[in-house]
């Protein structure tokens, strides 16, 4: 089973930079969106649906903004919109599809970036998702949680640790919420396959960015430990260019 995350940066945007060519070529089973920035009637089933994928949208109550998906060839056997808390559903930032005992999500992390109030939104989500999807263990045995966590974890994730360690998305209550995920039971499954590879899956379009890989590694898939036995292959594809992120590829044995 091939399965892929993207932070699209806007759907429709994408699509007019080549997307679907993109897709159809990488052809995933079940391909995870964030930051789909729109409504469903605006979603572009024109350009998309004639490459066989049904679509399943949770979009922000704010038109233009966040917004997640999760596009897939299979037609799942359940689909779940939001983890129900209101302040964070508001926002679209999560979805669930469930294949037998696999379920796969798609989920959009807040940013911290824009100022102290966000940050501490950020911080709270992330107390709130952690307590959620170890609940959701209980009768989902087997996760996989795909999207843009706006985290770096470790020094080799991001381009330059020193000047970064203040800002958001590499703050050490961050990384340190991160290394208590991974304790709980999750993995971060491109490490776990390559714990020495530095690459990266968003690059500010600033300063020449991802021209000179000044990037961070913010987008994962997780995977609970039932899943590890599963995992074939991780990897970043670092050519697609449809967005300020690139994409990631999971493969597990089904």
């Amino acid at each position: 089973m091939k399965i892929i995350t993207y932070n699209v940066n806007g759907l429709r945007a994408a699509v007019a930079k080549g997307f679907t060519d993109w897709l159809g070529q990488e052809h995933p089973d079940v391909l995870c969106l964030q930051e789909t920035k729109l409504q469903p009637e605006q979603y572009p089933a024109e350009a998309l649906d004639t490459l066989g994928y049904k679509h399943y949208l949770y979009s922000a109550q704010k038109k233009g903004y966040s917004g997640v998906a999760i596009l897939s060839k299979r037609e799942p056997d359940h689909v779940a919109y939001g983890m129900g808390m209101e302040a964070y559903d508001n926002e679209g930032r999560f979805i669930r599809a469930d294949y037998g005992d696999l379920s796969i999500v798609s989920v959009y992390h807040p940013s911290g970036t824009s100022g102290d109030e966000r940050q501490a939104f950020k911080m709270i989500w992330l107390e709130k998702f952690q307590e959620y999807v170890l609940e959701l263990e209980r009768t989902r045995p087997k996760l996989i949680l795909c999207g843009d966590y706006n985290i770096c974890h470790e020094a080799i994730d991001i381009h330059d640790p020193v000047r970064n360690a203040s800002n958001s998305g590499f703050l050490p209550e961050e990384r340190e919420w991160m290394t208590r995920f991974l304790e709980a039971g999750f993995v971060d499954s491109f490490r776990f396959l390559h714990p020495d590879k530095q690459e990266y899956t968003w690059w500010s379009y600033r300063f020449n960015s991802r021209a000179k890989n000044k990037g961070w590694r913010i987008d994962y898939c997780m995977v609970n430990e039932p899943v590890r036995p599963m995992l074939r292959e991780a990897r970043i594809l670092g050519d697609a260019v449809h967005s300020d992120h690139c994409p990631m590829l999971l493969e597990i044995a089904e």
